[in-house]
């Protein structure tokens, strides 16, 4: 018997794009995030009874340990409805990697650089600053942590000590969840890759980070082949303009010489904030 197409069974291969630093900070193009916007996507591919699986592009250094957190989540939902094909492209490190953890069958390009299984967070110290320029400054608080990362004085062995329990307490959870999702050892992990070094596409799939070595083709035909409709079509879910964001556009466009750049694609891209938790390689960010 000759297998039914794509076409004839009905199903279609949802693909969904997740580029840049994974925030919850930028403007959506419909929700009121970026970040919305493809929980949105995910929401709708799990749910159109036409799409047999998803095929997640992921191009990113990583992010913000929450949003990671809340993607990774949606895309372990939809992958209990359908199957999830990661198909990553130049980075998906970090936060990146902790959300391709979710999926059904991971590819990585020869040349793509992932992994960096790590949590970060910095401040900036500008004490010697202040003095050189005469200014001081005179901090009331409620209690001792209360202005813990004040770039205005030195940490306390204290304050070290409280930060490192938080990084450490988010780097566990990360090399859990590779350790589960990919049936390895959490002690080896620790031990070797899970060092906050970034590999190759080679690489990972030498210490089984990902399961192929393999393009976008490749992962649209593993895609096709775990939804059981061969052939079928690869769609993308397009964002109508909202009037609202255009008249914003317009109005932050320059009185004279400008242009007015309309993004309409699944971007993530934020500057990283002092004091916050980030699943993120910085040699690797914009």
């Amino acid at each position: 018997m000759v297998p039914a197409s794509g076409e004839e069974t009905g199903k279609r291969i949802a693909v969904v794009a997740l580029r840049g630093v994974i925030s919850s900070a930028e403007p959506g193009q419909v929700n009121e995030t970026a970040l919305d916007d493809l929980l949105a996507e995910l929401k709708q591919a799990r749910e159109d009874r036409s799409v047999g699986a998803v095929l997640l592009r992921i191009d990113s250094p990583g992010g913000e340990v929450t949003a990671s957190d809340i993607l990774y989540r949606e895309v372990l939902k939809t992958r209990a409805v359908k199957p999830v094909v990661v198909s990553m492209d130049s980075v998906a490190a970090s936060g990146g990697y902790y959300v391709a953890c979710a999926g059904s069958h991971i590819f990585a390009h020869e040349t793509s650089i992932t992994a960096s299984i790590g949590v970060i967070m910095q401040s900036v110290n500008y004490q010697n600053l202040l003095g050189k320029v005469g200014v001081e400054v005179n901090t009331f608080k409620s209690g001792a942590f209360k202005d813990m990362l004040n770039g205005a004085r030195e940490l306390t062995e204290a304050e070290r000590e409280y930060v490192q329990g938080l990084i450490d307490q988010s780097y566990g959870r990360f090399v859990g969840i590779v350790a589960t999702e990919r049936h390895l050892e959490e002690s080896a992990l620790r031990a070797g890759v899970a060092d906050g070094r970034i590999v190759s596409g080679v690489d990972a799939l030498r210490e089984k980070l990902v399961d192929e070595i393999g393009g976008f083709d490749e992962a649209l035909e593993k895609a096709r082949e775990l939804a059981k409709a061969p052939g079928a079509a690869a769609i993308r879910y397009s964002a109508p303009m909202a009037f609202g964001r255009l008249v914003r556009l317009l109005s932050e466009a320059p009185a004279k010489g400008g242009k007015v750049q309309v993004e309409l694609g699944g971007k993530l891209s934020s500057n990283l904030q002092s004091g916050r938790l980030y699943f993120l390689s910085p040699v690797l960010a914009p």
